[in-house]
């Protein structure tokens, strides 16, 4: 059994473009530079201790609890990189997901996103796409574009 929760954003973790390693087509591998801290550590602590207390209440005996480490790049969504923000000093994108510095530039994926609940963030990345499309389509119409 296995838990899944918020990885808070810090501005110091990063993902970036590792300049020595490449994959097999030659092209960089990404490099994390990522580090959990005291509240993602408590928070798996509490989710191991949740998921013994449901197996035990469901009967299962001799319940056994064992933390494989897992590291944050294995199963989770990657986010922040391009932040969606009220100024173009703290953040890549403006409130309709356009690059500050490039209009005609949407950003809609997680990217946009600092951080995410415990659940798949597809449908809020449909949700975003779908409004800066709107937006694009009416700056277009405008002549803004």
């Amino acid at each position: 059994m296995t838990g899944f929760g918020e990885m808070l954003p810090h501005h110091d973790n990063t993902i970036r473009l590792d300049r020595e390693r490449k994959d097999k087509w030659g092209l960089p591998v990404l490099a994390m530079d990522v580090a959990m801290r005291a509240n993602e550590l408590a928070m798996r602590k509490d989710m191991a201790a949740d998921a013994a207390e449901m197996l035990e209440a469901a009967g299962v005996k001799d319940v056994k609890m064992h933390d494989n480490d897992y590291a944050p790049g294995k199963g989770i969504h990657e986010m922040g990189t391009a932040r969606m923000g009220r100024d173009r000093k703290s953040s890549v994108l403006n409130q309709h997901n356009q690059v500050w510095d490039a209009p005609n530039i949407y950003v809609t994926d997680g990217a946009c996103m600092t951080s995410s609940a415990c659940v798949n963030p597809s449908l809020t990345y449909m949700a975003l796409t779908a409004r800066a499309a709107d937006h694009a389509v009416r700056e277009l119409k405008a002549g803004n574009l």
